[in-house]
């Protein structure tokens, strides 16, 4: 595992995700109630992107059929059937500059 940065905290905006291709992995990151959340962007159910989805209720919603994945651990709400993989996440604040988002990815 090793902690990659994906974005600066001012391009995310609470509630909606945002896409982030890196290094092989498509995530969709989210931001709620001010805590960043990094997950795989593929819905498993008809592959729709969840970075174009928004958070409700702690989930993160799929914009195709409405399918809620928990931000925390990926779980389709109401059955456990399905799930995305989540990634751990941090800040890493920089002087001067934009805190930096980072998640522990995988190497390959």
């Amino acid at each position: 595992m090793s902690w990659t940065s994906l974005c600066e905290l001012g391009e995310l905006t609470e509630g909606e995700g945002t896409y982030v291709e890196i290094g092989g992995f498509q995530l969709a990151v989210f931001l709620s109630e001010g805590k960043v959340h990094v997950m795989d962007n593929t819905c498993p159910h008809a592959g729709g992107s969840l970075a174009g989805g928004h958070v409700e209720n702690g989930c993160a919603v799929c914009p195709v059929h409405q399918w809620c994945f928990g931000l925390e651990d990926g779980l389709l709400s109401g059955s456990k059937g399905f799930a995305v993989r989540v990634y751990p996440t941090r800040l890493m604040p920089r002087d001067g500059k934009q805190t930096l988002v980072q998640a522990e990815l995988p190497i390959y």
